[in-house]
């Protein structure tokens, strides 16, 4: 399942604080507000082994005018102990009958349903005892298709000629299919599955298998009965099943497969991009695993109303709209990129978490962290030109390293139980930090070894499932290194190291002095067991920049190394490519020689961008000072790369978001200008003659980086560019379209809102109308970010998109956080209903208030969740409170020193 967000608003994630005695009080702080520790669990236990499925035969006729669905099920069973009661998952499911009939013996009938809601089963009692042996287990129930995105549930959609109608999808990961089925419902209890459906006969059905018969239905001529191949051995997550109104594009891969992507009616052109993506990544898979694809068809279908990005079940693959659909004419760069990846990442799981799976949601981490690095794989090999790969360091390595600096942060491989607990391990260590480990592992073990090992694995495990230490073992034979002792120590326990190191020149060769303790977010580690890790270690010098001078594996808390031939005009670098997931500290004489290839462009686009990041990350840990990399941030005015551009523009954001707690925000925005002012003159507004992909996304970037910071031409510009988009005179084009909209919102009035929310209602797709969803928050008054906040609720914004309107809202101004917050706490009833148990609810709150910089703030916040309980976001909770601690530490740290940088600028601009 994709669950990225699909823009980042720059919020304020791990910010720190300074020496060894501030830590431990921050700590004692974060005690004392019962912030350091999570909940007990609750008590849970896992559906007993007594009975299990071989076949599910399922028959659904949902109701798409009354909104319910009825259900039969034959489930082939096996009793393999006796026992008078079976224990199945069900939630939101009425049972009318069930009966069980041992193979070749008189039918039981079952004389008691024993609903445990909280736990979500339902124990069906018999009279007698069922002995060893298979039989058919028979139930007959109906349910409600709901509208909260889980499930089987009802999606809105809107005709060509106008007609609000709706669909019937389903989402089943984690723990859902229950509210479609009574089911085994938990990843290691595998079987096969016959599937029909009873629907309109004008509409489209599917599921994950092709269509064997279309028969009309006895009772009634406008409905027909729809009958699915048999599935092979899968897990109940996986399974789905989509009846609506749909049109498709479709094509054979290579390797034979059909591929169909179904978009909205009379879309069809829109899912061209998609279909061209999947056909090339069905054989590139294939090769990489050595393993073909095993169904006759998949299926990729933009749905309306969806939660996550996307939903890997097997055969038929479900999207968000924005996620699938590309209008050639009207799609920015950034949304072809979002669906190649995403289309990479769904796929990927076909073989990796389909064809084998997960055995509990402990190991959920496996599935997630592999697909989120190897669809960065798939893209680089499908679209070279995107440098994806430096994209991966700013998008999910760094992403990972914030939140694992936490004290609130969690091992990848955590133990779940309850279902309510599953939810919330959907987030950025399971996926980000999932993919930046495999991605060291890969680079560790080498590509052949890799490959071969990954074959290993599938092979020996296909149709069952598999722990982490399964994948470790097949590693370890196809490459002979030691996987497991060097993964348990990066997959076991939480966190990261900091490398600190200093060299010093003897003769021709550099001694290097290493050392690891934990990084943290909130200063230097302090305990007294510090964690260790078994660090895959790269250096590289000046000699040759691309290349790793010596490879290491650092086992111990401090090693001395020696380089050969190092002359002392050469500098000397760790981390070759970012690709360790650790951050560095360099003395300050081997900093210094490193700063002039940012400004020389000597060190490779994705070793700048690491640079910079972790002195920003050391600054927010008060480890150095923010003024120093204020002072480094000066030295990329030469930059070309996108990506090291979006890194810079996402810390100062952070670092503006916190300083709109002080009085002198407009010093920070007036640094911001001078950064960008130079790339944007070079840039200009229009392509260029040759440029490509990467050009447009960083002019996008940077002119939307200007006109938000109130540059006087780019605001000039972008308001006449404005206007002639308005008044039909000079569309914008897409990639102009968000920098433009977040411009003249910000600064703009109430004329300029109403004109953004009648281009939302005219907007035909969904991706425009995201687009002006996630600019709104810019607008400045407090009565216009009154009426956005209202906007965000009503009919016009899909359901899932709420959350980006009410983060945009926050992320936008100090006035746009404090009045979303209030939002929240005043519509709580009316949101948590919608998003419930979902990952959504974590975003949310995530959004709205992890920019606050003030101690009482993470009281306010706690103790209104306290009272408004959100079980499934808790750890998220108690991060988002650890932030704000956090953030007050470092404006109480370092705004006075910023503050004197920043007028000490603008007195001397020659000098700075």
């Amino acid at each position: 399942m994709d669950c990225s967000p699909t823009f980042c608003v720059p919020g304020l994630w791990n910010p720190f604080t300074i020496f060894c005695n501030r830590s431990s009080r921050r700590r004692r702080r974060l005690h004392s507000l019962g912030l350091a520790a999570m909940p007990e669990k609750r008590p849970f236990e896992r559906l007993p082994a007594d009975v299990s499925p071989i076949n599910y035969s399922l028959c659904l006729k949902p109701d798409l005018l009354d909104f319910t669905f009825e259900g039969k099920l034959e489930a082939a069973a096996q009793v393999r102990q006796a026992t008078n009661q079976i224990v199945m998952n069900c939630a939101d499911i009425d049972i009318i009958t069930a009966s069980y009939a041992p193979e070749g013996d008189e039918e039981i009938h079952a004389t008691g349903f024993n609903y445990q809601n909280e736990d979500e089963k339902v124990t069906l009692s018999f009279p007698s005892i069922l002995q060893t042996g298979t039989g058919t287990l028979k139930i007959d129930f109906v349910g409600e298709l709901n509208d909260k995105m889980k499930g089987f549930y009802r999606s809105k959609y809107t005709t060509p000629s106008g007609e609000v109608r709706y669909a019937a999808v389903t989402q089943f990961e984690a723990t859902d299919a229950r509210r479609a089925f009574p089911c085994w419902d938990e990843p290691a209890i595998k079987a096969t599955f016959d599937i029909s459906l009873i629907v309109p006969k004008d509409r489209v059905a599917l599921s994950n298998m092709n269509v064997i018969d279309r028969k009309p239905y006895p009772d009634d001529e406008n409905v027909v009965e729809v009958k699915f191949a048999r599935t092979p051995v899968m897990s109940t997550y996986l399974v789905a099943f989509v009846v609506g109104e749909y049109d498709f594009v479709e094509t054979r891969s290579k390797d034979g497969v059909c591929v169909r992507v179904y978009t909205p009616v009379g879309k069809a052109e829109q899912g061209k991009f998609a279909l061209e993506v999947a056909a090339k990544t069905l054989p590139f898979y294939k090769d990489y695993f050595n393993v073909p694809y095993p169904l006759p068809k998949i299926d990729l279908i933009a749905i309306a109303d969806f939660a996550a990005g996307a939903m890997e079940n097997w055969g038929l693959v479900t999207y968000r709209e924005t996620a699938l659909l590309i209008d050639p004419k009207n799609s920015c760069s950034s949304s072809r990129q979002w669906v190649a990846l995403v289309v990479g990442h769904e796929l990927a799981h076909q073989w990796f978490g389909n064809l084998v799976t997960m055995e509990w949601w402990t190991h959920l981490w496996l599935n997630e962290g592999f697909a989120s690095w190897i669809e960065y794989l798939c893209v680089d090999h499908c679209f070279p030109e995107y440098d994806i790969w430096t994209q991966f360091v700013s998008a999910d390595y760094t992403r990972a390293q914030e939140l694992d600096a936490l004290d609130n942060s969690h091992p990848i491989e955590v133990s779940v139980g309850h279902p309510s607990e599953v939810d919330e391990i959907f987030d950025a260590i399971s996926y980000s930090k999932g993919a930046s480990v495999i991605r060291m592992l890969h680079d560790y073990i080498g590509d052949k070894d890799f490959k071969k090992g990954m074959n290993m694995y599938l092979t020996k495990f296909q149709q069952k499932n598999a722990a982490t230490e399964d994948l470790w073992e097949s590693l370890e034979n196809a490459s002979g290194k030691p996987i497991a002792a060097v993964m348990n120590t990066w997959t076991k326990q939480m966190g990261f190291p900091l490398i600190y190191v200093e060299a010093e020149q003897v003769e021709d060769d550099r001694l290097l002095r290493l050392s690891q303790r934990k990084f943290c977010a909130s200063g230097p580690y302090v305990g007294e067991d510090c964690p260790q890790w078994m660090v895959p270690i790269t250096i590289s010098t000046s000699e040759d920049p691309n290349l790793a001078k010596l490879k290491i594996l650092m086992d111990k808390p401090e090693m001395s190394v020696v380089l050969k031939n190092v002359k002392p005009d050469q500098w000397v670098k760790l981390n070759l490519g970012t690709v360790g997931f650790y951050r560095t500290q360099y003395s300050s004489a081997m900093l210094e020689s490193l700063l002039p290839g940012i400004r020389d462009l000597s060190l490779p686009p994705v070793d700048r961008l690491g640079l910079q990041n972790d002195l920003f990350s050391l600054a927010r840990a008060g480890i150095i000072s923010t003024v120093e990399v204020l002072k480094v941030m000066e030295a990329f005015v030469n930059e070309p790369n996108y990506t090291v551009w979006s890194d810079l523009s996402c810390n100062l954001g952070i670092l503006s978001t916190l300083l709109s707690h002080t009085d002198f925000y407009e010093e920070i925005q007036e640094f911001v200008k001078d950064v960008f002012s130079p790339i944007g003159e070079r840039l200009g507004w229009d392509p260029k003659p040759g440029e490509g992909h990467l050009d447009a996304l960083l002019r996008g970037l940077v002119l939307g980086k200007l006109g938000k910071a109130g540059h006087k031409a780019t605001l000039e510009e972008a308001r006449r560019r404005f206007k002639d988009h308005v008044e039909g005179k000079q569309i914008l084009s897409a990639d102009l379209r968000s920098p433009v909209y977040l411009t003249v919102l910000k600064h703009g009035d109430g004329t300029t809102l109403d004109i953004m929310l009648k281009l939302h209602k005219q907007a035909d797709m969904q991706e425009e109308k995201n687009r002006i969803e996630r600019v709104l928050g810019a607008t400045p008054s407090p009565e216009l970010i009154q009426k956005v906040l209202t906007f965000a609720l009503s009919e016009e914004v899909r359901p899932q998109d709420t959350v980006s309107v009410i983060g945009g809202v926050a992320g936008g101004s100090k006035h746009g956080r404090k009045a979303a917050w209030k939002f929240i706490k005043d519509n709580w009833e009316e949101l948590y209903n919608r998003y419930q148990g979902g990952f959504l609810i974590s975003r949310l709150i995530k959004l709205s208030v992890e920019g606050f910089a003030v101690d009482k703030m993470a009281g306010e916040v706690k103790a209104f969740f306290e009272s408004h309980p959100a079980p499934s976001a808790e750890r998220t909770i108690q991060q988002c409170c650890e932030n704000i601690l956090l953030n007050a530490a470092w404006l109480k740290r370092d705004a006075e020193s910023i503050h004197q940088y920043l007028l000490q600028r603008k007195a001397s601009p020659a000098t700075a």
